[in-house]
């Protein structure tokens, strides 16, 4: 395993191939935000040939949760966006995982120390905590005081608030401005003395976000840091740990955040669909996420808002990106999802769909040919998988359940519904071939000799058959339930006009 110092970036050559990466850690269910900035660096790898990477940065021991990195790995996957290197699949500049790196960042650290570009600090929790008050009553920065620096432990210890167990912090410039230039915002400038001198090694030896970032970046040869707007503010840190090594800057491109409509940032905490498993498990299609989360602040050159990720990465450029943060609109994105279902073929949705209905307890897998048929009375009106089982479930039922009243159509008397739903029944028993066209003929014909309002007529005979006022057509929807399920379906329906009196 090559060590920080003897690791060299190659040799530079005009156009260095583009290298990215998304470092997600895996404290539970992945954000919804992942797989945003995931499909940008994907996108900007494949049009330019590069190689997208998946590490896992997984220090934060505290937070840690051990099935993360699996539903991190298969989300990312179900969408459809896979890595050239990473945990599972390997790769040149592995590990992949911060854990196992602890020793590359530890020596960096030590370096820093050596050189005067950071420092041991044995300050206690308590001391940094009444620090920060003390510095935000005066109306400062909560900046670290730097007590420990130029201190050796010895000299420290003779202190109060000392702790034996000391961190390592960046020893940030005092005067001057850090700057960087971001392919989106351009020149960002910070004042120096306004920055805290950031821990970089924690207390237990394993790193904090800003040290291994820049590290795990310089030695896996990312080009391109592409990630959200919220780790601007740390930018001016690690260009700053960039300089102190002699190492050469990536480019910068900060994403716009993810926002609902009252322009709060998209959380887990807030939004129970900010994590991907619910998009799943409602029933979203990864290709309608992947094109609603494309239009997050880019567009096609063409303008169209439909278009699969393959389209997306051959127009693919920065240029069509918008720093004003995005709205998730879920009524948006049953739009997409909607379009996206009605273009599946019919065995595809079936497949797809077979899932969601065996789960609610619908016996679908054994009755897979009439699912699909069903699906394809459905599929117009179908805007997630997850609807399916309540639209279709009277499709199943040995005897539906629904308010009486509702059989009676507007302007019919109880006995004149009986009367009809009799009639309809008569017909329905000997009626060859049992399908849409015939049924229509002929309970058409019926609904005239018995002189009622098809409107009428017929809503009672959709209550009759499926349970519910709104469903798909009638007689395609008879057709499909078959004549021996529709037969009870209208017996069950006299039972209970009946008992009305």
């Amino acid at each position: 395993m090559s060590t920080p110092s003897d690791s060299q970036p190659p040799t530079p050559n005009p156009q260095p191939p583009v290298r990215v990466r998304i470092a997600p850690s895996p404290t539970g269910d992945p954000h919804v935000g992942t797989a945003y900035t995931a499909l940008f660096n994907v996108a900007f790898a494949r049009h330019h040939g590069g190689q997208f990477v998946l590490r896992i940065e997984d220090t934060d021991r505290t937070r840690f949760v051990e099935q993360s990195e699996r539903l991190i790995f298969d989300s990312l996957r179900w969408l459809g966006l896979t890595w050239d290197e990473g945990p599972d699949v390997g790769g040149p500049y592995g590990p992949y995982r911060q854990s196992e790196r602890v020793e590359f960042y530890q020596q960096c650290a030590r370096e820093l120390v050596a050189r005067g570009q950071a420092y041991s600090c044995w300050c206690t929790p308590e001391r940094l905590k009444r620090v920060r008050e003390e510095a935000l009553a005066r109306g400062e920065p909560p900046k670290y005081d730097r007590l420990c620096l130029g201190l050796a432990e010895a000299q420290r210890s003779q202190r109060p608030d000392f702790s034996p167990r000391p961190v390592i912090r960046l020893r940030m410039p005092s005067e001057g401005e850090t700057s960087f230039e971001d392919v989106l915002r351009g020149r960002i400038s910070f004042q120096n003395a306004l920055i805290d001198d950031q821990v970089l090694l924690k207390s237990d030896g394993f790193p904090t976000y800003h040290l291994a970032v820049v590290v795990d970046d310089h030695l896996m040869h990312i080009s391109h840091v592409i990630r959200g707007e919220e780790w601007i503010s740390s930018t001016p840190k690690h260009v700053v740990l960039y300089q102190d090594f002699g190492w050469e800057l990536p480019v910068f491109v900060h994403l716009p955040l993810l926002r609902n409509r009252d322009r709060s940032k998209v959380s887990k905490r807030r939004n129970p669909w900010a994590v991907l498993p619910w998009f799943r498990g409602q029933g979203y299609l990864p290709e309608a996420l992947r094109n609603f989360l494309a239009l997050m602040g880019w567009s096609m050159p063409d303008g169209r808002e439909i278009f699969t990720l393959d389209e997306m990465v051959q127009a693919f450029s920065f240029e069509r990106m918008s720093t004003t943060s995005p709205i998730f609109d879920l009524e948006k994105l049953d739009w997409l999802n909607g379009h996206y279902i009605r273009q599946l073929p019919l065995d595809e949705l079936t497949a797809r769909t077979l899932p969601f209905l065996d789960r609610a307890g619908l016996p679908a897998s054994q009755n897979v040919a009439y699912v699909r048929d069903i699906l394809a009375l459905e599929q117009e009106r179908l805007r997630e998988l997850a609807e399916a089982p309540q639209m279709v479930d009277f499709f199943f039922a040995d005897r539906l359940v629904y308010d009486p009243r509702l059989l009676v159509g507007k302007g019919m008397t109880p006995q004149q519904t009986l009367e009809a739903i009799k009639a309809t029944l008569a017909l329905v028993e000997t009626i060859q071939p049992f399908d849409a066209p015939a049924l229509e003929a002929a309970i058409r014909g019926l609904t005239g000799q018995l002189g009622l309002k098809t409107g009428s007529f017929f809503m009672a005979l959709r209550v009759a058959v499926t349970g519910r006022t709104v469903s798909p057509p009638l007689f395609q929807t008879m057709a499909v339930l078959g004549r021996a399920r529709t037969v009870a379906c209208l017996k069950a329906a006299c039972d209970e006009v009946a008992q009305m009196g």
